[in-house]
């Protein structure tokens, strides 16, 4: 799927970001940007408990899974709305349920474009074109699709710190690399796109 999606994180007034550190296997500290916590903030506790409600009503998932569908779906979001410039119109990196979160989302209209125009970094409205996997695959070539596909792992890295095993069933690239290419969370957090230093 395709999506038309600067700044850092800005928690709403008088609520400052939580910085964490997480270690990966390497032992290297990375502080993220922004926490799971600071995405319900920005999303609004009243819509993520409605959001996390809804999809645990509708399939036999436990909550804390779909608490975690719906953490990586705001974290796909986040990304789009502050690296518009890099990651617009290209395929969408996540599993079916994360875009049907974002489709819930959407359908709570007046909420999801204050949270696009008013909280997110971009501050813009993301907009959704759905187009198979296999139609896109017609229009670049697979070389063009890697490339695309990894611009979000040093992304999501550099904002939310390393992927752990809970992000794995979520992100359609990341859980390729490490099941079927048999690469590590730490080698897979290492990965930088095509001509980075």
């Amino acid at each position: 799927m395709t999506t038309q999606p600067q700044e850092q994180f800005q928690a709403p007034a008088g609520q400052e970001p939580h910085a964490t550190h997480a270690s990966d296997i390497t032992g290297t500290t990375h502080t993220p940007h922004v926490t799971p916590d600071d995405l319900i903030t920005l999303l609004g506790e009243r819509l993520h408990t409605e959001v996390v409600r809804h999809f645990t009503a509708l399939g036999d998932a436990a909550p804390e899974y779909v608490e975690r569908q719906v953490t990586e779906c705001l974290r796909y979001l986040y990304l789009v709305s502050r690296h518009r410039e890099r990651l617009s119109g290209l395929f969408l990196p996540v599993e079916q349920d994360i875009d049907e979160i974002w489709h819930y989302l959407i359908l709570q209209t007046r909420e999801y474009r204050e949270w696009c125009e008013q909280r997110l970094p971009g501050r813009f409205f993301i907009e959704h074109r759905s187009i198979g996997y296999e139609d896109y695959q017609q229009e670049p070539g697979r070389e063009q699709v890697i490339e695309e596909a990894l611009r979000w792992i040093p992304l999501y890295v550099r904002e939310f710190g390393p992927f752990d095993e809970g992000a794995l069933p979520h992100w359609t690239i990341v859980r390729f690399l490490h099941d079927q290419l048999s690469m590590s969370l730490r080698d897979i957090a290492a990965l930088q796109p095509a001509g980075a230093p």
